[in-house]
């Protein structure tokens, strides 16, 4: 398997791309930002808030979608304590809270905004959660919906045509030019790059007896709605260079929290902390292409001089891959599946020329279920 000469991105990553000397995309992206004018881009961002700025001295200012999580909590403290906005903080309950999960989102208040706690229908999003499991390989599609359709439902009722979001992923992780340039996140972006994977939420219709009614939270508003309105989400990441590690201690200061232990799939204690199920979303991507949450963060620290290739390689090949105990049993005990259920339908997902099988077709694996690889990270 060919990877990137800077850093540890296999070929198998979608949408990633490499240039003739071998690097990838997420690299030269990179690499770019070292270039930007972020002090021009500072002042742009500052000229389109107080354009969007409430003329109602009671009103919100924008929107700041959050989970809780270390960026969204930055997105919110940045909109507030730097630009002196009124944020309206706006949360999609996620699948299965954790209890730092939740005293973060809490912590929201305690710093001083206004949060908006979207509880879901949890009888129709399991049954998507079962569905989107078996037909996509992702238990998380219908709370990668529910995060991007339900703070701009808000936004078109409230009349609030501002939304702050954090990275783009695609500089981050890498993905097609266009995308890496973007600073807009709109229902095209959505469709392409928010993690359908081939699927939409019509075809949700009929799952198990789910309604297009029941289905209201996860449409993305009309164009009109969009139009009327004149909502307008920017990713801040675009305006601002993202370093997620000094923002983390920042937010820790307004009282953050983290994990005392790495998070299940990777070396680091600060991502993901909300979710029970994640590191399940996490292994699939693993499964499916070699690589996991481990590589992903091993990437983004060697583009930021934290650690050398070699050392990130060293992390990747401790930590990637590992098999999701805690995720598969908070999945399995959310969903009522069986244990064999589950595997079964990660089987199906498992790339049969990355991993080893056995004349039976059955894939090997260690003593703690740990998939046998048929590939080198190097």
């Amino acid at each position: 398997m060919k990877y990137c000469t800077r850093c540890l991105f296999p070929e198998t990553k979608p949408d990633l791309f490499f240039d003739e000397q071998g690097v990838c995309s997420a690299c030269v992206a990179a690499e770019e930002k070292t270039q930007i004018d972020w002090e021009q881009r500072r002042k742009d961002f500052f000229k389109i808030i107080e354009h969007y700025r409430s003329k109602n001295p009671t009103g919100y200012d924008c929107i700041v979608p959050v989970s809780g999580g270390k960026d969204s909590t930055y997105q919110a403290y940045y909109m507030k304590k730097v630009c002196g906005l009124n944020p309206l903080c706006v949360c999609f309950e996620t699948t299965a809270v954790t209890e730092i999960g939740q005293h973060n989102l809490d912590n929201l208040a305690e710093m001083g905004m206004d949060v908006i706690h979207f509880k879901k229908n949890d009888e129709v999003y399991r049954k998507m959660v079962i569905e989107s499991f078996k037909r996509v390989g992702d238990e998380m599609w219908p709370n990668h919906i529910g995060i991007f359709t339900i703070p701009v439902m808000f936004a078109v009722k409230f009349n609030i045509p501002l939304l702050i979001w954090g990275e783009n992923p695609q500089q981050e992780y890498g993905g097609p030019l266009e995308s890496i340039q973007n600073k807009v996140l709109s229902r095209r972006w959505l469709e392409e790059f928010g993690g359908l994977l081939g699927n939409r939420i019509q075809d949700m219709i009929g799952v198990d007896g789910i309604t297009e009614k029941e289905l209201t939270p996860y449409f993305y508003p009309s164009d009109e709605d969009i139009e009327r309105v004149g909502v307008t989400g920017l990713f801040l990441g675009h305006y601002f260079f993202w370093d997620a590690r000094k923002q983390l201690e920042i937010v820790k200061e307004h009282g953050f929290r983290v994990s005392e232990t790495p998070v299940e799939g990777t070396y680091t204690n600060y991502e993901n902390l909300d979710e029970k199920i994640v590191g399940l979303h996490d292994y699939l991507k693993f499964v499916k292409y070699g690589f996991g949450r481990a590589t992903d963060h091993a990437c983004i620290d060697i583009r930021n001089n934290r650690i050398t290739r070699e050392e990130g390689l060293d992390l990747v090949k401790k930590y990637d891959g590992k098999y999701p105990h805690y995720a598969v049993e908070s999945f399995i005990e959310y969903t009522g599946m069986s244990k064999q259920e589950v595997d079964e339908v990660i089987d199906s997902y498992t790339n049969t020329i990355l991993f080893t099988q056995d004349e039976t077709g059955r894939f090997l694996r260690d003593s703690d279920g740990n998939l046998v690889r048929n590939f080198e990270i190097a």
